[in-house]
């Protein structure tokens, strides 16, 4: 007899670290956590035993044997004898009549809820109760405080263990009459989103508890004192409050292993299926409120980046992109450090502040994504440059790659694309079907509505209006605020109201003075009749036949810039023009090429040529061998008198 009692018990002991190695991480405790029987929701629960402990713990005693007490060997055969446990944690065959496997599935439900509900009894009547009665008795610490760090976990508390779990306990009881759980949990499922709460607040909870322990020793004094307990388990404050975060997925796997499990004919198959959309519901409630949380989180750390400005700070905003980019400046020759805030409704033009105290950046301009525009730039001297054009300024800007350009435009223009969509919902439901043409009309014209694109001070070499050229000390460079141009003093002084600018009175050219104001020049200062050389050089590929920079070389140009900008337009196929400047209006030399032979440099660099007539001797050099090719062949047919309209063999144009 005694040799098979010994034998008996080594095999329950077999089956206590068979069940022990079975249990997968993040499992909810069995049915030993309560053993004798359950207690009433009213009542204070049992506190737990040595089993009824979170897998991290267990996780951390690493592959020490542990110790299994008499009374839990004893609970133990019990739940063997009677065939309570899940078929996937027993050894070998088992004889008898086994029950269906939902219902192990409840049952494991169940047990799991009253551990639950255990650990829910020991925040809400244990910590929190401790805490409040501490701090209204040593004032030591605001009562605010633990409210804020409980957050609703009495209302929590109470759902659980006066409606749930007793609905959960009832059914069970009744399962040969009634085999479905479906039903309870759809009439319970809804208040489950109360978790958003809760799971929203989780982490400013956890920085009050973290800072208030280390601040006040009463405080800290309470906690230690319940963690020690063997209610706690040994387990800190923050072990117990992250059970309500992880129970409704906890709810959502049983619940899916009992539909699993459900026959195809089982009455609770519609019932359950249904009961798991509305857990899956309020877990994306609860998700989303975590995804709120984080977003307001790094939105307010972005704000504070920014210096806590009234004009910004909106909780409402989303950030869609942050990062540095380099400033085209239209006086300076090298770009500027700058860095870009793009939010759903802004554009924040940002300067790094050189002692970062506080706030880490300078707002210089904010740029509403309503009716901003952008673009990719062509810019040689300046690659991956885009434009960035807003009501209240444009800017040119420069990414340092051009997947980086691609990605700022990308989600430029996304942002823009909503704002549209938006408003074009919002617009249709206001005008109705047909819309407002003529308000469509108006906005086609932008001058003064928006900030123009102003042109560079190195791209030009005279005004823009008047053309005569300028000078450091008579003829200074402005710009015109409406349209961009560079003028000088004589043609931009004017003043008119721009509605980008809050209709304040701004510098303006002549031409947009007349057109935002209404009003006609004085006689004398009418646009005069242009001259031979006036030929605008603000011509790309698609009105000249040739164009782009080349150095003039050699004593025949004088006291002008060895790099001119030449031209020879679609119109004038004839004439080759360069200026000093792409964007002047006026070039500084012309010549008829007819008859002018064209060749090779003699210096035997392969990027000069020469044109050559009657004494006559002009010398230029190409950047590349590709490109003085390119020239020689436009100035030898110009040289022939051929005309665009004519059979070519070949496009020439940049």
């Amino acid at each position: 007899m005694e040799g098979k009692s010994k034998e008996k018990l080594a095999s329950v002991s077999n089956l206590v670290t068979v069940f022990e190695n079975s249990r997968t991480p993040g499992a909810a405790p069995g049915a030993h956590v309560l053993e004798a029987k359950h207690h009433h929701p009213g009542c204070r629960p049992p506190p737990p035993t040595g089993p009824w402990q979170r897998p991290d713990v267990e996780e951390a005693l690493g592959s020490e044997p542990r110790t299994v007490s008499r009374r839990y060997l004893s609970s133990l055969k019990n739940k063997l004898s009677s065939g309570a446990w899940r078929k996937s944690y027993q050894p070998g065959t088992q004889t008898g009549m086994q029950e269906p496997e939902e219902k192990r599935i409840v049952q494991e439900l169940l047990e799991t809820e009253q551990a639950y509900v255990a650990r829910l009894h020991l925040l809400d009547q244990v910590f929190f109760q401790e805490l409040l009665k501490e701090a209204r008795s040593s004032k030591a610490f605001p009562e605010d405080v633990v409210r804020l760090i409980f957050s609703n976990i009495s209302s929590i508390y109470q759902f659980h263990a006066q409606f749930f779990l007793p609905e959960l306990q009832q059914r069970l009881d009744d399962w040969p009459a009634t085999p479905r759980i479906g039903d309870v949990i759809q009439k319970l499922a809804p208040f489950l989103k109360m978790y958003s709460e809760y799971v929203k607040n989780f982490e400013r909870a956890a920085e009050l508890l973290a800072t208030w322990t280390d601040k006040s020793p009463p405080f800290q004094e309470v906690l230690t004192r319940i963690q020690s307990s063997e209610a706690s388990g040994s387990l800190t404050l923050q072990h117990h409050m992250l059970e309500p975060v992880q129970r409704i997925p906890r709810y959502e796997l049983l619940l899916k292993e009992y539909l699993q499990k459900l026959p195809a004919e089982a009455i609770d198959r519609a019932d359950a299926q249904k009961a798991l959309d509305m857990i899956f519901s309020a877990a994306q409630h609860s998700n989303a409120a975590i995804t709120e949380m984080e977003r307001l989180q790094e939105l307010w750390e972005v704000y504070q980046r920014l210096g806590l400005e009234d004009d910004i700070v909106d909780p409402s905003n989303t950030l869609l992109r942050e990062g540095p980019v380099l400033k085209i400046s239209f006086r300076r020759s090298d770009p500027m450090e700058r860095y870009l805030f793009l939010f759903n409704n802004m554009l924040l033009y940002c300067v790094p502040r050189v002692i970062q105290v506080g706030a880490h950046f300078q707002v210089r301009t904010r740029i509403d994504v309503a009716g901003m525009k952008v673009r990719e730039l062509t810019d040689a001297e300046f690659p991956h440059s885009f434009l960035v054009s807003g009501k209240q300024r444009t800017l040119e800007l420069q990414a340092r790659s051009q997947e980086e350009m691609i990605s700022w435009m990308q989600a430029c223009q996304a942002a823009i694309d909503q704002i549209e969509k938006r408003n074009e919902t919002f617009k249709a439901a206001v005008q109705g079907p047909e819309g407002d043409a003529q308000e469509q009309e108006l906005q086609s014209e932008e001058l003064g509505l928006r900030a123009p694109q102003w042109v560079r001070d190195k791209m030009v070499t005279m005004c823009m209006r008047c053309q005569e050229p300028f000078n450091a000390l008579t003829r200074r460079r402005h710009h015109c605020r409406a349209c961009g141009y560079v003028v000088c003093a004589r043609c931009s002084d004017y003043r008119a109201e721009l509605k980008y600018d809050d209709n304040r009175p701004n510098r303006v050219c002549f031409n947009c003075y007349t057109f935002l104001t209404g009003n006609v020049l004085p006689e004398d200062k009418e646009d005069r009749r242009r001259g031979i050389l006036e030929k605008g050089s603000t011509m790309g590929s698609e009105q000249s036949l040739m164009c782009s920079f080349l150095q003039l070389i050699g004593d025949k140009w004088g006291k002008s810039s060895t790099r001119g900008w030449c031209v020879i337009p679609r119109d004038d196929p004839l004439v080759l023009y360069i200026y000093a400047a792409p964007q002047d209006i006026r070039a500084h030399t012309s010549i008829p090429l007819l008859g002018y032979q064209v060749s090779a440099g003699p210096q035997g660099d392969p990027r000069v040529f020469q044109l050559q007539q009657s004494g006559q001797l002009y010398t230029f050099k190409a950047e590349t061998e590709e490109l003085r090719g390119r020239w020689m062949k436009a100035m030898e047919r110009a040289a022939s008198g051929w005309s665009p309209g004519e059979p070519s063999d070949g496009d020439l144009s940049d």
